[in-house]
């Protein structure tokens, strides 16, 4: 049974992480599938949306696993396999995905139970979130010293108030999915037998946009946050031009006019 499975249906391509039975939490071979799967959302044109989701009902992701990952991360032991020497030479140099490397597609989470640590910066990567509401959200690893380095420490000041993302990263405490959803870090609380029907729903309809648009909002949106305004919106034109002189953008306007579904290309 592979660590991460991941299928594609239409222009949605769904990565399940795979490991129940730890919690769907990181080793080495979940990490190098990971990577694999979105290596393969980002460079497939014909995908223009991810969905990521966990196998069981206890837990989206619980993180590093403490005894295989962590152990490799800071050399207590040596890579022991193909799965250890790929996270070491490829993995760990070039970043795993929605935690210090971007998929540039949007992604939508179906978070299926609790995710925490390494699992809660998984969901700070994507773009538009649904749980279940016995899901619970936090960052545990102060707690055995080490760094929540998946790009929490830059993200959650941005995702919810800075308040309550310096108590999360600094306590290790939890959060509840309706806490998270009050505070604006997820966009619906479903229950389980609606997880996976609400997270389809809203990539086809991501990607029944036009996708280049898709990407360069995205983009925009990730690029300029934190820049004084006048200099955001210079930088907000660099995105913007290019999508006016594409195929799709002289499609939709047509399709409009001529009242019917647009067919974009993305080109």
């Amino acid at each position: 049974m592979a660590a991460v499975d991941f299928e594609v249906n239409g222009h949605i391509g769904l990565v399940t992480l795979n490991r129940p039975e730890a919690r769907n939490s990181f080793n080495p071979e979940a990490l190098v599938r990971l990577y694999d799967a979105f290596h393969e959302v980002e460079t497939n044109q014909n995908i223009r949306v991810a969905v990521i989701t966990g196998s069981g009902d206890k837990a989206f992701c619980a993180g590093a696993d403490l005894g295989q990952l962590i152990t490799l991360m800071n050399g207590a032991r040596q890579p022991e396999n193909e799965w250890d020497t790929r996270y070491v030479t490829d993995v760990s140099k070039k970043g795993s995905y929605l935690m210090n490397k971007d998929p540039v597609k949007p992604v939508v989470a179906a978070i299926n139970g609790h995710a925490i640590a390494g699992g809660m910066e998984l969901v700070q990567g994507t773009d538009i979130r649904v749980a279940v509401p016995d899901a619970k959200f936090g960052l545990q690893e102060v707690k055995w010293a080490i760094f929540p380095a998946g790009g929490s420490t830059v993200r959650m000041p941005r995702q919810m108030p800075y308040a309550k993302a310096m108590e999360l990263m600094l306590t290790g405490d939890l959060i509840t999915a309706e806490e998270a959803l009050s505070l604006g870090f997820l966009n619906y609380v479903v229950e389980p037998a609606q997880l996976m029907d609400k997270a389809m729903e809203i990539a086809e309809k991501l990607a029944a946009n036009g996708p280049i648009a898709v990407q360069a909002i995205r983009k925009s949106v990730r690029e300029v946050w934190g820049y004084p305004e006048e200099e955001a919106l210079k930088m907000e034109s660099t995105f913007s031009r290019p999508v006016f002189q594409t195929e799709d953008a002289k499609e939709g306007p047509k399709a409009f006019m001529e009242k019917r579904e647009p067919v974009y290309k993305g080109r």
